[in-house]
C-alpha cells in the first residue's frame, strides 16, 4: 500500500486510519521497486489510501512507482488496485499510460448501499473509472462484498453495469465487521450462493470470477493475469 497509511476518507466498513495524512513520500517509489526485487516477485499488487488532500490524488506517485517497478522487475506483473481520484480523468490517465498488466478499482456494494458506506464515493463514478480504464485496452478489474444488505437481483444487476463497461474480473466475498464502530453485517451468505455468483458471472461474460466467502479483492490476484 503507498501513498502511507492514513486515508482522508472515512468509509464505514473500512479498518484503515483516517484523518491528516503524512505529506507525499518522493521517494517510495524506488523503495517499493527495490522491495519488489528483494522479495523476488513475480505478480504484485499495489494499492493506495485515497489522498483527496493532494490535487492529483496521488496519481503522480502512483505513475512513478509503476515505472520504478518495471525498471527494476523487468519479468514482474503489476496490478494496480487503484482509488477513483474523485473521478478525474486527467489523474487517472496518468496511471493507465504506465499499463500496468490489470487495473483495478472496486465498487464495494450495490448502487442502493453505496452512500450508506462509501465515504465521498459515488456508484457511477466508480463505473466510469471502470470504463475509462477499459477503453484504454487495460484488462479491467472489480471487487464487491456480499452481507450488506444487498439482494440477489442487486448483485446481478451490478454484474450486468460492470459487463457494460468493460469489467472483465470480478471478486464477491463475505463482508466482516473490522469493528463495532463498523457497519454492521446483516446477512453471512451462504457458500452455495456464492457459487450461483460465480456460475452466473462467467455466463455474463467475465472472464474469471473469485467468489467464496474469505475471497478478497487481491485473492489469487497472479492467476487473473
Amino acid at each position: 500500500m503507498i501513498l502511507g497509511d492514513i486515508c482522508t476518507r472515512s468509509c464505514k466498513f473500512c479498518a484503515t486510519k483516517t484523518g491528516k495524512p503524512m505529506p507525499v513520500d518522493t521517494d517510495e517509489p524506488a523503495r517499493v521497486a527495490e522491495s519488489v526485487k528483494l522479495m523476488q516477485l513475480k505478480h504484485v499488487v499495489i494499492t493506495s489510501v485515497d489522498r483527496d488532500d493532494i490535487p492529483d490524488g496521488g496519481a503522480a506517485i502512483w505513475a512513478a512507482t509503476i515505472r520504478e517497478i518495471r525498471k527494476a522487475n523487468s519479468g514482474t506483473t503489476i496490478e494496480a488496485l487503484i482509488p477513483d481520484f474523485m473521478g478525474n480523468r486527467e489523474n487517472l490517465q496518468l496511471v493507465i499510460a504506465e499499463r500496468p498488466e490489470i487495473i483495478s478499482h472496486n465498487l464495494e456494494t450495490v448502487e442502493r448501499i453505496t452512500p450508506q458506506v462509501r465515504s465521498r464515493s459515488s456508484y457511477s463514478m466508480s463505473l466510469d473509472v471502470i470504463h475509462q480504464i477499459s477503453i484504454n485496452g487495460i484488462t479491467s478489474k472489480s471487487g464487491i462484498m456480499v452481507g450488506l444488505g444487498e439482494t440477489e437481483e442487486e448483485v446481478l444487476g451490478l454484474m450486468d453495469d460492470l459487463r457494460r463497461v468493460g469489467c472483465s474480473i470480478l471478486t464477491i466475498g463475505q463482508y466482516l465487521q473490522p469493528t463495532r464502530d463498523h457497519y454492521p453485517v446483516q446477512e453471512y451468505i451462504h457458500s452455495g450462493q456464492f457459487l450461483l455468483y460465480r456460475e452466473w458471472g462467467l455466463k455474463k461474460g467475465f472472464i474469471h470470477m473469485e467468489s467464496q466467502p474469505l475471497v478478497r479483492s487481491s485473492y489469487h490476484a497472479e492467476k487473473h493475469v
